[in-house]
């Protein structure tokens, strides 16, 4: 027990009983104040915003417990921030993309072009905005894959957020036979939208006949709808067009090609020979 007893006459085992019992409390205690200070946040002002609130005040409290941990372990904090500010200069010159996507980050925060809860669409990559962080943006896809996006990206990128405001309009493209009368088709497709419990009836679908397409008559049907709504007007509406088509014997076209050999010539000539 001789040890037991040197061991408790020892100051760097009481230095080292402090810093454990500081880790023990302190940490628990940060993690409940950033808790508390992104609840309250929450009241005052959006999700993002209250997340961050809650990440500063932890984070802030953590080297402010390092410190305090480290002078009860009697380093000296001058040599150790004079050896940080050099070890400094030489992170910042090889973390260039890091402080990228941190300014990124603020302009993010301040400009708010999306939320935590949007659906965005960055580089043909669609999902749900689940943190927005200094560094990057966490997102889920709409098949279940967490995907992680640089802020920096997310600057020099298109983004699309598909849920910023209440209603959509869905823009369905139709073509149909030449043979088909085209007030009869524009009538029947303002019907189908009228009929549809996902369509809006304000603002009014929007049916236009756009063009003379290669092998059908081609038409666009916006359809506005909200935006919880996406998928079931997506389901129901294209089988109401091709259900109500076929009532009414309105062909929907599909490519075809037709040989002309011109005015002067002979048609071609076709002939069916039988082989044994």
């Amino acid at each position: 027990m001789e040890w037991f007893a040197t061991l408790l006459e020892s100051p760097r085992f009481y230095s080292l009983l402090r810093s454990v019992i500081l880790l023990a409390v302190g940490l628990p205690l940060l993690q409940l104040l950033a808790t508390t200070g992104k609840r309250v946040a929450k009241k005052h002002t959006n999700e993002q915003a209250a997340m961050l609130v809650g990440k500063a005040i932890f984070y802030t409290g953590v080297v402010m417990l390092v410190v305090m941990v480290m002078q009860n372990m009697g380093f000296k904090l001058t040599a150790i921030l004079g050896a940080a500010g050099i070890a400094g200069i030489a992170v910042t010159f090889a973390s260039q993309t890091s402080l990228s996507n941190i300014i990124s980050g603020v302009f993010l925060i301040w400009e708010r072009p999306f939320a935590i809860g949007d659906v965005i669409d960055v580089g043909g990559t669609i999902g749900l905005v689940l943190s927005i962080d200094l560094l990057s943006v966490k997102m889920r896809t709409l098949d279940n894959r967490y995907i992680r996006v640089p802020n920096e990206m997310i600057i020099k990128s298109q983004v699309i957020t598909i849920t910023r405001f209440p209603i959509r309009r869905m823009d369905i493209d139709v073509g149909v036979a030449y043979k088909e009368d085209v007030g009869r088709v524009m009538k029947l497709l303002g019907e189908i939208a009228d009929a549809n419990p996902f369509a809006l009836d304000e603002p009014r679908p929007l049916i236009l006949f756009k063009n003379f397409g290669n092998s059908s008559l081609e038409f666009m049907l916006g359809v506005w709808f909200s935006k919880t709504d996406f998928l079931h007007l997506k389901n129901s509406i294209m089988r109401d067009i091709k259900e109500r088509f076929d009532a009414e014997g309105i062909e929907i076209a599909f490519p075809h090609l037709s040989l002309y050999s011109g005015s002067d010539t002979a048609p071609f000539p076709v002939r069916v020979v039988k082989t044994d």
